[in-house]
């Protein structure tokens, strides 16, 4: 499989990164003229990650880590909302049942619109009940939402 790393140029014109990617897209430049009506070219393509977001989800965690006493560490809310998004991976227990392991959320695993489905997916879990009920156990329902509304507002994009 080729790699191609594109940019777009001083010009405005995309262009590969480097010499290298330069030879790369002109190959793929070439394919796609070569290509006859009917024929079909499949690739795929990364976003690479955005530092501010990866940093405003992670100050995101932070401030709900210091807003509830159920967690003391922040990689192990980190796993547990990972996990209440559903991004995770089911392994065999010792007992024989699933156990669901996070995936890893690291820049290389995760492209940019691939976080950003993920922290929607958080803040989705988040909103339930049943995680709300973990974060604070001892308020109402209505006091948990509160809360959790008090919490976002903080965070509101």
């Amino acid at each position: 499989m080729s790699r191609l790393v594109i940019t777009k140029g001083q010009d405005g014109k995309l262009c590969g990164l480097d010499p290298a990617g330069q030879r790369a897209y002109a190959r793929f430049k070439a394919a796609v003229l070569a290509m006859q009506p009917g024929q079909t070219m499949a690739f795929t393509y990364r976003l690479p990650r955005s530092p501010k977001h990866h940093a405003f989800f992670f100050a995101k965690l932070q401030r709900l880590l210091e807003r509830t006493e159920e967690f003391t560490e922040l990689d192990k809310l980190r796993a547990w909302v990972t996990l209440g998004a559903g991004y995770a991976d089911f392994v065999p227990g010792l007992d024989g049942k699933p156990n669901a392991i996070p995936r890893s959320i690291d820049f290389d695993s995760m492209d940019e619109a691939d976080f950003s489905e993920l922290h929607r997916a958080v803040d989705t879990f988040l909103w339930s009940l049943r995680a709300q009920a973990i974060l604070w156990p001892e308020l109402s329902t209505n006091q948990r939402w509160d809360c959790m509304t008090d919490f976002m507002e903080g965070f509101i994009q």
